[in-house]
């Protein structure tokens, strides 16, 4: 019996023993020292603005994730793999150096996911890693987009989202007319920016569906895909609402109307209406994928 439970302490380990305390601090202070100056280089140029205004909060739910993991992450079996973490690792700081030196926030930001990554193959293994992969996925969204792609993607959707609100507000009666992104209506005319209808609200919106699908337990991927997919249009409809609000509030209460509290409400708006929308979508799916939610563990009853 010694001998049997030798060669299973040998094996497979798990449970907070496999992190000691100071192994934990040591990480902790070294991500810290690397990356809290990142943050505070966020806090003080994209963050402030609306269209990277969400990266704090998409922060914050990964590391509420990440906390309410935990136990699970603890739990599972330890296997290092360093032979990949210490490469993964490597190349993560590289990209971080080069991200930190040029100014570059996209590989500055970007590599802690990989950091991440690369520590946990090292001192847990793949097991640890798959109860975290989604925190980890969710912290993509809050790294910043490339001005250029950003600049090709919101033209478009803007020309597409004022198009289709000023021709509804049209057909209902109101006095509004469209030259590209400017929209008039009665004396006003209004400019639609890139945080009423550009790729970062659009960005905004697909991770708050991923953060939803996430915490229903969903485990058909195709229910997810699907989904997933289908919340373009949903955010694209939420931005014509926006816009269609901001330019109904212009016209019936004025210019300072428009541009003062309710602008920022309409922000809110956007949300309500997108998550509004996305529960009726996930009610629907139900008819195709009625087995879609994860069956909740049988409770062990008292002897």
């Amino acid at each position: 019996m010694a001998a049997g439970e030798r060669t299973q302490a040998v094996g497979v380990q798990s449970g907070p023993a496999a992190w000691p305390l100071p192994l934990l601090v040591l990480l902790v202070l070294g991500f810290a020292a690397l990356y809290l100056p990142s943050y505070w280089s966020l806090s003080k140029t994209v963050w402030p603005s609306d269209e990277q205004g969400h990266g704090p909060i998409i922060l914050a739910v990964a590391g509420w994730l990440l906390w309410k993991a935990r136990a699970d992450f603890l739990a599972a079996p330890i296997k290092p793999m360093p032979w990949l973490g210490w490469p993964t690792l490597l190349v993560a700081l590289l990209f971080y150096a080069f991200g930190r030196s040029q100014d570059i926030l996209l590989f500055e930001v970007a590599s802690q996911i990989f950091v991440l990554i690369a520590l946990t193959l090292i001192f847990h293994g793949p097991k640890g890693l798959r109860v975290i992969w989604f925190p980890l996925f969710f912290l993509l969204f809050m790294v910043p987009l490339p001005e250029v792609l950003v600049t090709a993607v919101t033209t478009p959707l803007k020309s597409a989202v004022s198009a289709v609100a000023s021709q509804i507000l049209y057909l209902i009666g109101y006095p509004v007319g469209r030259m590209g992104v400017i929209l008039t209506v009665g004396p006003y005319q209004l400019l639609v920016a890139d945080a009423c209808a550009g790729l970062n609200s659009m960005f905004t919106l697909e991770a708050l569906g991923l953060l939803y699908m996430n915490l229903m337990n969903y485990t058909s991927a195709a229910r997810n895909i699907t989904l997933a997919v289908l919340l373009i249009p949903i955010s694209f409809a939420a931005n014509i609402v926006r816009v269609m609000i901001l330019v109904l509030v212009t016209y019936h209460f004025g210019d300072e109307a428009g541009q003062g509290f309710v602008h920022g409400f309409a922000g809110m708006v956007l949300f309500m209406v997108a998550l509004v929308l996305m529960l009726v979508v996930d009610k629907l799916l139900n008819f195709v994928f009625p087995t879609g939610r994860a069956a909740a563990a049988p409770k062990e009853q008292a002897a």
